[in-house]
């Protein structure tokens, strides 16, 4: 039942979705592309037609592979569209975004149930109107990306078989009551529309004071939904829930990564609980009060199908087309050899949580193909973000956050060591390197730190500074040695060997 939008549509939809994807918010994505928030705002409600170079500034910092570029390609032989031919609920939508601030969420609950082919997902919300109006609409948004971190083949996956009405098969209800909605945006990958409390028998406002349930439910195949669900805390929410029901032969593993308002991209402080009933294995965390724009992402793998993404015929075959379809920048991109740019804290603190939350969640995908025994470590500028971010994740399982890392000092005593790089997994090169270094780095609140780090730490460590500074490994080798192949490396799942000399500062 898709209804009358602006001319922009098509470009608004794409925004709002990468928007959404990469959380951040209008105020965020306006300072990163170097316009005003009510520029950004004015876009997305329909009231001020995009400009090219600001679509190219959006495709390139929310790191959309092209889609923004191409959503605007369309609107371009348009007809202009003025405000006051702009659709009401473009003008209406509070804030430009989502609900008002005066609904207050009681209970957010999600489940994710997966048969083996589809999964279904399965929202309910505890609504409370605390604001003096009666609520007659509630605005929902369905966004799935196949290959997180790899927009262009997502893109060009859903530009091929777009997710279709027919094939969500949504039903909604409010208090019990089956309603009707209104279709704000209908894109490939992105569906936007207002749930509208009311049906052919009746009308549901929520009054001032009052409480309700809403409920909504959509499939999707595995064959477009990534491994990975989401849940944004958009309204003051008092508890979130969710549950991920998955088959017990699949033998699935399940981590969390949260971010905040106040903090960079962490695990779950809390654990996920997991049940195994009727050949169901349910995994389930909750939280209470969680803080507003707070994002909790759940990730898994089954490991009973380990090479189910490479039976298809476009799966990667070689450890740097795997990097590759993870979402990882392959040497001779330029962003791998420019300096990455710093940080100012902590005014930028949001654009950290958003690069780090993507760092962490790089690591867990590549953690799914390659065995690090070493330890492993990624820059921002692999995965095409231009930021002067990096973490390291040691052999003994500690996280390491660097922002805007620079080397002070370096031990004499040095050693030579094999690595590999994520930019071009195929090989493995001898790199020599300090047994220790001092490097200066800062906290998301600005604070500077001064850290010493040594012998496979030091070595992680200095490589994604590297990374930062435009340098790649082969760089450090000795003249006249070669890297080798992967085939012929002989150093997979052993860790580096140091022996008991202590590194000499």
């Amino acid at each position: 039942m898709p209804s009358e939008t602006p001319a922009a549509e098509p470009f608004i939809a794409e925004l709002k979705r990468w928007r959404d994807v990469r959380g951040l918010s209008q105020s965020a994505l306006a300072k990163a592309v170097g316009y005003t928030p009510s520029y950004v705002s004015k876009v997305e409600s329909g009231h001020q037609r995009p400009s090219a170079p600001f679509a190219e500034q959006a495709d390139r910092v929310l790191h959309a592979g092209g889609a923004l570029r191409r959503a605007f390609r369309e609107i371009e032989t348009l007809p202009r569209l003025d405000a006051s031919n702009a659709h009401p609920a473009d003008v209406d939508a509070p804030g430009g975004d989502s609900q008002p601030a005066s609904v207050i969420v009681k209970h957010d609950d999600a489940e994710l149930f997966y048969d083996g082919r589809t999964y279904r997902a399965t929202q309910r919300r505890q609504l409370y109107n605390a604001s003096p109006d009666p609520i007659t609409r509630y605005l929902i948004r369905i966004s799935v990306d196949r290959f997180p971190g790899n927009p262009e083949r997502s893109n060009r996956l859903y530009r091929e078989n777009p997710l279709t009405w027919e094939e969500i098969d949504l039903s909604a209800n409010v208090g019990g009551e089956p309603v009707g909605w209104r279709v704000q945006h209908d894109r490939d990958a992105f569906k936007e529309l207002w749930l509208l409390f009311e049906n052919d028998f009746g009308r549901y406002p929520l009054y001032p004071g009052e409480t309700t349930w809403i409920e909504y439910s959509y499939t999707v195949s595995d064959e477009k939904w990534g491994t990975w669900f989401q849940r944004a805390v958009r309204l003051p929410t008092e508890r979130l829930s969710v549950r991920l029901n998955f088959p017990a032969e699949l033998d699935p593993a399940v981590w969390g990564t949260e971010t905040t308002m106040t903090a960079a991209a962490f695990p779950f402080r809390t654990a996920i609980h997991k049940d195994s009933t009727d050949g169901r294995q349910v995994f389930s965390w909750t939280t209470d009060d969680p803080p507003l724009h707070a994002r909790y992402r759940l990730e898994w793998k089954f490991r009973a199908r380990p090479n189910s993404e490479e039976t298809s015929a476009v799966s990667p075959t070689t450890a740097s087309e795997k990097m590759r379809s993870i979402g990882v920048v392959q040497v001779g991109d330029p962003i791998l050899a420019g300096q990455a740019r710093a940080f100012e804290l902590p005014g930028e603190a949001e654009d950290v949580r958003r690069v780090v939350a993507e760092l962490n969640s790089a690591a867990e995908r590549a953690a799914g193909i390659h065995n690090f025994s070493k330890g492993m470590g990624v820059a921002a500028p692999q995965l095409g973000i231009d930021r002067a971010a990096a973490i390291v994740r040691t052999a003994q399982g500690e996280t390491i956050t660097l922002l805007n890392p620079r080397v002070i000092e370096e031990s004499a005593a040095t050693d030579e060591q094999y690595e590999g790089c994520w930019s071009f997994f195929d090989l493995r090169g001898m790199v020599p390197r300090p047994r220790a270094i001092t490097v200066e780095h800062q906290d998301i609140d600005g604070q500077r730190r001064i850290t010493i780090f040594e012998d496979a730490v030091a070595r992680l460590v200095a490589h994604e500074i590297d990374h930062l500074e435009g340098t790649l490994y082969t760089a450090r080798m000795r003249a006249g040695v070669d890297t080798i192949s992967v085939a012929e490396y002989r150093g997979t799942g052993r860790s580096w060997s140091y022996g008991d000399r202590p590194a000499d500062r």
